[in-house]
């Protein structure tokens, strides 16, 4: 390895950011980003920017590190034999360690004609494309949203508060991370905004038209536009550059979050499947993440050893429109509690936690390292129960790879 260390970051959001940040605390290293956009985009804005309430970008010169180099390009492989990755403009970009921060999305609908007729929220240039359908179409043409998770519930809530007319298919049971209570709570506010909320097994869609989607029990609903927010998907750059991945295509790594192939990759955020046992997606897990994926760089560096991840997850955030929310408390082990703020306060809370979200990496920019967050006592016992616990991990939690135990 050379006298200064260069750091590719795939990936410029929560995570890579993060990632980013605190990788500046040395100055022997140098840290160069690679995003297919020249601007930050606040994943939790989407459905304000369908909604036309926010236009989701920050300006990347507010929340990176000066000493952090942007390229604006997408990966289109990595060669971790050479250590080095290739870009879509062509061309490739060396490394000694590689973070790979990849993202996720909504996965491709296999639903017949729902990847021609239903339009999807999960990145900038989809919520911006539907954005334009919604502004051509008549203001009493039927939306339908499919997913009744918390992209589907909010993009639901936001777009009623316009005056659309919504109709919300959950295809299951409505927010069902949400505790009973604050399910309740959601569906009241809901059909105060005049979202019609169908539940149930029968209410998966299971075709989509261009004016129509049908469901399982045989319905037909008319939907002049139709919302796909269902289902979980990451992009397949691991699995093509030949790196192990989950059923899901997260990265598969140990609890360092290193790749459990190559001991110069890390994973940070929704792309990253720790001991095939990944944490639930949010933008507060993937800066988090973001930040042990980069400790666990600098404690190598450092001829250290890297400390497995532990996370708490606080509370889930649901936006219901611009005036009301659900802030739902959880336990460590991430389960729903009977406490959850709503209303206006909740909406508080959950504007508080999008502006912190944007905040925390500006402030990691200033003050590299300075990131903390809830710790847990969880994980390890979830490993246990799973058969997954790493028998090298110390009871400290510190996890050596193959490689350093071998050394």
């Amino acid at each position: 390895m050379s006298e200064n260390t260069h750091v590719v970051v795939i990936g410029g959001g929560y995570a890579g950011v993060m990632a980013a940040n605190r990788l500046t605390q040395r100055d022997d290293v140098t840290v160069t980003i690679i995003n297919p956009r020249p601007s930050f985009v606040p994943r939790l804005r989407l459905h304000q920017l369908v909604g036309g309430t926010h236009d989701a970008v920050v300006d990347f010169a507010g929340i990176l590190a000066a000493g952090v180099r942007l390229t604006v390009d997408s990966v289109t492989r990595i060669d971790a034999a050479g250590r080095s990755v290739a870009l879509a403009s062509g061309g490739t970009v060396g490394y000694d360690y590689l973070l790979y921060a990849v993202g996720s999305g909504v996965a491709e609908p296999r639903v017949p004609g729902a990847a021609e007729f239903a339009h999807q929220i999960a990145t900038l240039e989809a919520a911006g494309h539907l954005r334009s359908v919604l502004d051509a179409s008549p203001a009493e043409a039927a939306v339908s949203v499919v997913g009744g998770g918390p992209s589907g519930i909010e993009t639901a809530a936001e777009l009623a508060e316009q005056g659309r007319r919504v109709t919300l298919l959950c295809g299951g049971v409505l927010g069902p991370y949400l505790h009973p209570r604050a399910r309740r709570t959601v569906a009241g506010r809901l059909a105060r905004l005049g979202v019609t909320v169908l539940e149930g097994p029968d209410t998966k869609v299971t075709a989509v038209t261009r004016d129509a989607v049908r469901l399982q029990d045989g319905r037909e609903l008319p939907s002049a536009v139709t919302i796909w927010t269902a289902g979980f998907g990451v992009p397949d750059l691991a699995a093509r550059s030949g790196l192990r991945t989950d059923a899901e295509g997260r990265l598969l790594t140990d609890e360092t979050l290193t790749s459990v192939d190559d001991e110069r990759i890390v994973a940070a955020g929704d792309s990253a499947a720790p001991s095939d046992l990944p944490f639930r997606m949010s933008a507060y897990g993937a800066g988090c993440l973001g930040a042990h994926a980069a400790d666990t760089v600098l404690k190598r560096l450092a001829g250290q050893q890297p400390a497995s991840i532990d996370l708490s997850f606080p509370a889930m955030c649901i936006s219901l429109g611009r005036s009301a929310a659900v802030f739902q408390l959880a336990r460590k082990d991430d389960t729903a509690m009977r406490l959850y703020v709503g209303g206006r306060a909740g909406a508080k809370l959950k504007e508080l936690s999008c502006s912190l979200s944007v905040k925390h990496l500006a402030n990691e920019a200033g003050k590299p390292g300075a990131h903390s967050w809830p710790k847990g006592d969880n994980r390890r016992e979830q490993l246990r129960l799973q058969g997954k616990l790493q028998p090298q991990q110390t009871e400290r939690g510190e996890v050596s790879t193959a490689a350093e135990r071998a050394a």
